[in-house]
């Protein structure tokens, strides 16, 4: 399948593939995933970039992307910073839905908060630790 040309049916998560805190990010939602429907890509993967290429408006986000199926014409919806989180938050449920109590607080000030954390993202991870999907995870990961 050419993922550049197609979406994909289920939502998927980008991620900065060169990110230990962003690979830590993609293990603590496989962990934590009960449906286990979620896809996920490096923004720099061929899905990512013709993502990107789709919505320009979601060029200078470098961290994580939410790209979800509309269910109408093949079209997608994508969020970025805050709402991507609240996003992973609520597909996750349970208890991570709380998440989603972060609507409270206005999206200037959530991204903000969201773009701080991001913009150190590099250094909060301490060293880049190879993220390396087991077989049974590969699956779920799109190129």
């Amino acid at each position: 399948m050419s993922y550049g040309q197609s979406q994909v049916d289920t939502p998927v998560l980008l991620y900065d593939g060169t990110c230990g805190f962003c690979a830590e990010s993609v293990r603590f939602v496989l962990r934590h995933d009960r449906k286990a429907t979620l896809r996920f890509a490096p923004i720099d993967s061929v899905y990512g970039r013709a993502v990107i290429e789709r919505h320009p408006e979601s060029r200078e986000t470098d961290s994580v992307l939410w790209v979800e199926p509309d269910g109408v014409n093949g079209g997608e919806h994508v969020f970025a910073h805050s709402a991507a989180a609240m996003r992973v938050a609520s597909y996750l449920g349970g208890i991570w839905r709380l998440v989603e109590l972060a609507r409270l607080v206005p999206a200037p000030v959530r991204d903000a908060i969201y773009r701080l954390i991001a913009k150190h993202r590099h250094r909060l991870s301490g060293r880049l630790q190879c993220f390396v999907p087991t077989a049974e995870e590969r699956s779920r990961f799109l190129t």
